[in-house]
Formats: C-alpha cells, structure tokens, sequence
C-alpha cells in the first residue's frame, strides 16, 4: 500500500505487483467501500491485474458466455461480460461522490476521459463512441475496437469498480464471451497497436493525471447532457 502527494492526505494510491484473486478483490472493495462511506477510511485508487477471469455485470445475458473457460464470477457492477487477466491493467476507483459533484454520470465521463488522455500519452488516440460504453480506438486493420472497459457501482454515495485497460494481454482469452454484449467490434491492446508500454509506465502516467481526473469530478455534467456519451451505469443506489 503506498500514498502519493499528488492526490492529497484523504485518497490511498496502491499498485498490487503480484495478481489479485478476482473474488478476493471484490471483497475488499466492498469492505472499503463500506468503510469511506462511514467516514472510516480514505478513498482509494487501487491498480492491479487478475489472474484470468470472466466477470458478470447486471445486464449479462448466458446467450453471451461462449466458451467459460475460465472462472465466471458475478461482479455486481454496471454492464455485460468481460474478460480480466494478466497483462491487463485493472483500476478499481473508490471515490466519495458526497465530497464532490455527486453526479454519477459525470464520474463516468471523467473516468473515461482519464483513460482517454493516459492513452494518447502513449501515442494512442481513443474515444468514447455513442451507445457503446468503454473505450475505443482504430485497431491495426481500420476498423473500430475496444481497448478500454469501463464499469462502475455506487453505494451510498462512494464508487466502486472502474476501469480495465489493455497493455498485453492474451486477446485470444476474450473470444470465450462478447465483450460487453458487442460482438460486431474485436478488441485491441497497446502491444498489438505496437506500443511497448510497461504496467510500470502506465501506472506513472495515470498518477500524472490523477488531479486532472479528481478536478473533474467537481464540475457536474451540464443540464443539457453533453456531458458523457455513454449511459449512465444501470446501477446507482444512492
């Protein structure tokens, strides 16, 4: 566990450097999530990979699990299937909302953004695309593929989930599900776009725009909703 100045006393900055169980991951954020909401603990950004793992959000449908070759683990989170392994960088973001704006749809337009700005950081450009929640990009063969996911939960008030960007992954592991239930789109990663970017390297560079991210979550969406291009996440128990 390690802090950083950049984001101030109140928020724990943590890099896991050995993978983290899925379901252990999940129990505690829960905890933690649990603990910010009573005043208890500071709020959390916690970067880290999973051992390979198929997750379940709320709006999952089985017709979109094809081959479960790994572990299938209910997440509880917003969104469909996806796929977690190594060489995927997770971002668990546990943000106290009552603090800030308390606009969830704005907390996912600046999550986004986020990843976003980090990827064109490394020479990538990417893009939210209307109806489609994640993050995009034009893969090696011109068309359209998603590098990013983003899936999020809120309890009272305080966020939980996040983000999953792919650095390396094995892509071949997320043929055993439809992405996020759309199966017209493949997914990409820095390494096939011929990036050589370390967990090391993406990790300083998400810290680098950390504040711009927390800035963010100030300012509320504007009334006539230009704010986020995706659906604000189904699940929202304020």
């Amino acid at each position: 566990m390690t802090g950083d100045p950049q984001l101030g006393s109140d928020i724990e900055w943590r890099v896991s450097t050995s993978p983290v169980p899925y379901r252990a991951a999940l129990e505690e954020m829960a905890a933690r999530n649990a603990s910010i909401a009573a005043g208890e603990a500071r709020e959390l950004v916690w970067l880290l990979e999973h051992p390979p793992v198929y997750t379940a959000g709320t709006s999952a449908t089985r017709a979109e699990l094809l081959d479960p070759r790994f572990e299938v683990v209910d997440a509880g989170r917003g969104g469909r299937y996806t796929y977690h392994g190594p060489g995927q960088r997770v971002g668990y973001v546990l943000i106290d909302l009552r603090k800030r704006a308390r606009d969830v749809r704005g907390f996912v337009h600046a999550l986004e953004g986020w990843v976003i700005d980090t990827l064109a950081d490394f020479g990538v450009e990417s893009f939210r695309s209307e109806g489609r929640i994640g993050i995009w990009t034009q893969d090696i063969d011109g068309r359209e593929a998603k590098i990013g996911a983003i899936g999020v939960r809120i309890r009272k008030w305080v966020t939980m989930h996040g983000f999953s960007v792919n650095i390396a992954p094995n892509l071949a592991h997320f043929s055993g599900i439809v992405p996020c239930g759309i199966d017209e789109f493949g997914v990409t990663s820095l390494q096939r776009l011929g990036r050589d970017v370390s967990l090391a390297a993406w990790d300083a560079a998400m810290l680098a725009r950390a504040g711009a991210f927390l800035a963010a979550l100030d300012r509320p969406c504007p009334p006539d909703q230009t704010c986020p291009v995706s659906p604000q996440p189904p699940e929202f128990p304020a």
